[in-house]
């Protein structure tokens, strides 16, 4: 496969890419019990939400910021966007699914890819990584196009916790397509905007969401780790 190529884009951001992706609800589990999250139109505006105005529009800035410096060469913008996505998680949970899925990105790409530019970034930085810094810098050290690779992440975002609102029995199957469906514009939109914005623009306000996730860690059955 060439590189530059978009298509194993595909690969790393399918199920299939082991990187636990599974075991995350994103504080949905919380909020399903507690009644926010239960059918069509209330699992589509929380996911929307999200992908407007809260971690899955940072997530795209972040990955933007590292898919910039790595392109540029800059090691300092680089940890700066390291530093910065660490330092945003809300949660303990929330730090432990970004950085546990950054983690499993980053080394099965080393091990399964052939990506030379990879060895130098791992040598420089060898602590946490969130996920979408880890997603920016490997689809940058393989030449790809950052408005595809923000479509495909967000897309995969929706989709990921589509599957954990099956999971939990608030939407079904046919509702949990129609919920991507409904969401693609504006996945489309949000990383148009995010390939135009700096870390100036980082922000949210899905305050309930950050809640979530501090009410999953106590909350008394769980399905997920967040």
């Amino acid at each position: 496969m060439a590189k530059g190529s978009s298509l194993p884009l595909l690969v790393w951001l399918s199920p299939a890419f082991p990187v636990g992706s599974f075991a995350y609800s994103h504080g949905l589990e919380w909020a399903h019990e507690a009644g926010d999250v239960f059918d069509f139109e209330t699992c589509r505006d929380w996911i929307g939400d999200l992908v407007s105005s809260g971690s899955g529009r940072n997530d795209a800035i972040l990955l933007a910021a590292a898919w910039r410096a790595v392109g540029d060469d800059d090691w300092h913008a680089l940890s700066s966007v390291v530093d910065l996505s660490l330092a945003l998680q809300p949660s303990s949970e929330r730090y432990l699914e970004s950085t546990t899925q950054g983690k499993a990105f980053l080394a099965t790409a080393r091990a399964a890819w052939s990506i030379d530019r990879l060895e130098k970034i791992v040598a420089l930085h060898r602590g946490d990584l969130t996920y979408p810094v880890a997603v920016g810098i490997v689809s940058s050290s393989y030449s790809m196009p950052l408005s595809y690779v923000l479509e495909a992440f967000l897309a995969a975002f929706v989709s990921n916790l589509v599957s954990a609102s099956v999971r939990l029995g608030a939407i079904g199957q046919t509702d949990g397509q129609r919920v991507i469906a409904s969401l693609l514009p504006l996945v489309k939109e949000t990383a148009e905007r995010a390939s135009r914005s700096s870390l100036d623009d980082l922000g949210a306000s899905v305050f309930r969401s950050d809640l979530a996730s501090l009410h999953h860690e106590t909350q008394y059955t769980r399905l997920f780790r967040s």
